[in-house]
């Protein structure tokens, strides 16, 4: 553990609605911080139940890996309750704003942003194709990166709706994520976590298929 950091793990339940559909879904919300202060990747479903894991710590930041509701629709009501900024890609700014007309992001990650919680850097990487602002979150001190809805356990996120993209998708897994150390432990927004050794060999695999 670098500076007593911890990853922890929240799991809400909600719907994610795009395109006119609905579907019942779980989403990871995860925790990187110590006992004083932690950053929040994704604010879905249930602000209660985030803000109750984060305690009476700090929170530095609230980052968005993507603007699908999701993964966001939580968001304001963490950052009132906890004072903390919302951070989100500026190219998903069209999709936060279908959900969130009135409230905008706090602020805006780039590609190779830093952000800072108890001592450990966290990297964001501009990884889109399943939103066009989809960013991962590399923590090379915790051998770990935060993929949102980009990479999974078996495969990309979804690509068959409004603002994706297939082959962008695969050149930002390609290029971006299965370029990190073998041993990176990939933790995503949904299921469960899996490592870059152990997806990297499946690449071929998912362009031939197509998703």
């Amino acid at each position: 553990m670098i500076h007593g950091v911890r990853v922890e793990k929240v799991v809400t339940s909600g719907t994610f609605e795009l395109d006119g559909g609905s579907w019942e879904v779980d989403n990871n919300v995860w925790l990187v911080g110590n006992d004083e202060e932690v950053l929040v990747i994704d604010a879905p479903h249930d602000e209660a139940k985030i803000a109750e894991a984060v305690g009476g710590r700090r929170v530095v930041a609230i980052v968005c890996t993507h603007a699908h509701n999701d993964h966001i629709n939580a968001a304001p009501a963490l950052a009132e309750r906890t004072g903390a900024p919302v951070l989100l890609h500026l190219d998903d700014n069209l999709l936060w704003h279908k959900i969130h007309p009135d409230r905008k992001p706090d602020g805006y990650l780039a590609h190779d942003r830093r952000l800072t919680v108890a001592g450990t850097e966290l990297m964001a990487l501009h990884t889109p194709g399943h939103t066009p602002g989809a960013i991962s979150l590399y923590a090379p001190d915790l051998a770990t990166v935060f993929t949102g809805d980009t990479l999974f356990q078996g495969g990309p996120g979804a690509t068959g709706r409004s603002f994706s993209d297939f082959p962008t998708i695969i050149r930002s897994i390609r290029d971006r994520l299965l370029t990190l150390p073998p041993e990176t432990v990939v933790r995503p927004g949904h299921g469960d976590s899996t490592t870059v050794q152990a997806e990297s060999p499946d690449l071929q695999k998912w362009i031939d298929r197509g998703y």
